[in-house]
């Protein structure tokens, strides 16, 4: 009988205390999920979406020298469709002409004005040298005249004498001034074809790089390739209407398909984990079961914030191992950048993390029935999980959520890290510096 009545007893119990746990398994509802504390290798990684490109390629480029005519952006016409296998010498695009086409009309008025007055000078010097040439002529003509008659009048009257005299030295004295002035005229008249000469040599030769850069405006592929659409300032690639600036003119690129990089960006936040030579697992959108590996190359020094996006970014290329025909430019890429390998660690999901004042990172941890409000250190995290280096150990419980009823309860506190705590609470109150006032006698 009394037997009896302690297994009613125990019954009764262990209904109870079902009871008691069914009802708040069913009031926590799904606060009660619970992740198994592991041990072994943890990845620190850094998750981005990046977008593939050539290492190497070469540039299909506009007419930059347009410049020289203040001319700062063109607009393109029309272009090859991107993905256009295209031989060394094909047409790829048209540039509008119009503007660049107004000042080469300019310039070849210029250029007829020019040669008009080349010619025209060059006529009027000659016509006033053989003028200057007859004059000398004819007044050494006039002084060998003059010379004759003194010779003749020897045998006439002194005074008749004199004035020959006279005469043949005014005709000498003529014609030397004439001579020099011809040498002075003529110096002039070799400066004035040298400056008419330089001025058509100027015009000429704009106006002959002018017709040059006018067959630049038909944009002809520079090697074999497969035509690449350059991007603009907003990131988004160039096409008929676009305006591309004269001082970066590259309307497309021809990329080198045997080596590809992903380049991707980086928040602030994560990229002091990233270095160079890191490795990178790489995925690609377009075939999710294709996986590729590589590795981190550069790290910008400078962060740029990108369109649409409030958050500072750093630039990250990552060289692909290899070469695959089935990669492509602008094709989208996941990236794992493995930051760190750390071995024999104790990790949990981050869902499990909570904290506490912003200075107190803490877990629910599930001992039995019981369930504890445990202090933890947070060591390395990944974008899933946290390595916990003091707090935890290895197949014990915690809970993704907060388990109801427990908002309320009290951390439990490490030793090591509550007295660290205090020495720091400690070192950074405020000294008193006022002493206690002395009683008055």
């Amino acid at each position: 009988m009394k037997r009896n009545y302690i297994i009613a007893l125990g019954i009764v119990v262990v209904i109870l205390v079902g009871f008691f746990i069914f009802n708040r398994t069913k009031a926590s509802g799904a606060a009660d999920i619970i992740a198994v504390v592991k041990k072994g290798e943890f990845r620190v990684e850094v998750e981005t979406t990046g977008e593939l490109e050539a290492k190497n390629s070469v540039k299909i480029m506009g007419p930059g020298s347009v410049r020289q005519f203040q001319i700062w952006e063109v607009t393109l016409q029309n272009i090859v469709d991107e993905g256009t296998v295209v031989k060394k010498g094909d047409w790829v695009a048209t540039l509008d002409r119009s503007e660049f086409q107004t000042k080469f009309n300019q310039k070849q008025i210029d250029f007829e004005k020019a040669n008009s007055k080349f010619v025209q000078t060059q006529l009027d010097t000659t016509l006033q040298m053989r003028q200057a040439r007859d004059e000398l002529i004819n007044l050494k003509y006039g002084a060998e005249e003059k010379e004759i008659i003194l010779q003749q009048s020897k045998f006439e009257p002194p005074a008749t004498i004199k004035q020959a005299e006279i005469n043949l030295d005014k005709a000498n004295r003529a014609y030397q001034q004439a001579l020099e002035n011809y040498k002075i005229k003529r110096n002039q008249n070799v400066e004035k074809m040298r400056e008419v000469e330089a001025e058509l040599r100027k015009v000429r030769g704009d106006f002959d790089g002018m017709s040059k850069i006018l067959e630049s405006f038909n944009v002809m592929a520079p090697e074999d390739g497969m035509v690449i659409y350059e991007k603009g300032w907003d990131g988004k690639p160039i096409k008929a209407g676009s305006r591309i600036g004269m001082w970066e003119p590259t309307v497309a690129t021809l990329p080198d398909l045997t080596k590809m990089q992903s380049k991707t960006f980086v928040n602030e936040v994560d990229v002091r984990k990233v270095k160079p030579g890191q490795k990178v697992l790489i995925g690609l959108d377009s075939d999710p079961d294709k996986k590729l590996k590589g590795v981190v190359t550069k790290v910008a020094n400078v962060g740029e914030q990108r369109p649409n996006s409030d958050a500072k970014v750093f630039e990250v290329l990552v060289e692909i191992d290899g070469t695959d025909a089935a990669l492509r430019p602008s094709m989208t890429t996941s990236n794992k950048i493995i930051a760190q390998v750390l071995n024999d660690v104790v990790f949990i999901p981050l869902e499990s993390l909570h904290t506490q004042n912003d200075s107190i990172t803490y877990v629910f941890k599930k001992d039995g029935i019981k369930i504890t409000k445990q202090e933890v250190v947070v060591a390395e995290t990944n974008s899933n999980e946290a390595v916990i280096s003091l707090g935890l150990l290895p197949e014990e419980k915690v809970f993704l959520s907060v388990p109801a009823g427990m908002d309320g309860e009290e951390v439990k506190l490490l030793p090591e890290q509550n007295g660290k705590r205090r020495k720091k609470e400690a070192k950074e109150a405020p000294k008193d510096s006022t002493q206690a006032a002395k009683p008055s006698i």
